[in-house]
């Protein structure tokens, strides 16, 4: 018999499938806007960051310098007067480059 408390409770589970459906595209969009910020090398601050991640800023600075989200390592580059730039690189290249050394 399954642990009750160990089971995955999806708030999803109760949406209709066109609302999932949404969900899923607005991540997709998400991830590929992520995507787009790696190939390109573009910085993006604390704030920037944690829109895309849908979390509170404070969450993103308390994380560390790097840290894996999701496809992407998150490093924090440097500081710009009162802003932190972030990195993101896909993992695949992470692990590619790593292998190469």
């Amino acid at each position: 018999m399954p642990d009750l408390d160990k089971l995955e409770v999806n708030p999803n589970d109760d949406l209709p499938r066109e609302m999932r459906v949404l969900q899923l595209r607005n991540l997709i969009e998400t991830l590929e806007i992520a995507d787009k910020i790696a190939h390109h090398g573009y910085l993006i601050t604390s704030s920037e960051l944690a829109d895309l991640m849908d979390i509170n800023a404070s969450a993103v600075t308390s994380r560390g310098d790097n840290w894996p989200w999701r496809n992407w390592i998150v490093s924090r580059v440097r500081r710009e007067g009162n802003q932190i730039l972030w990195q993101l690189e896909r993992t695949e290249q992470v692990n590619l480059t790593d292998s190469l050394n």
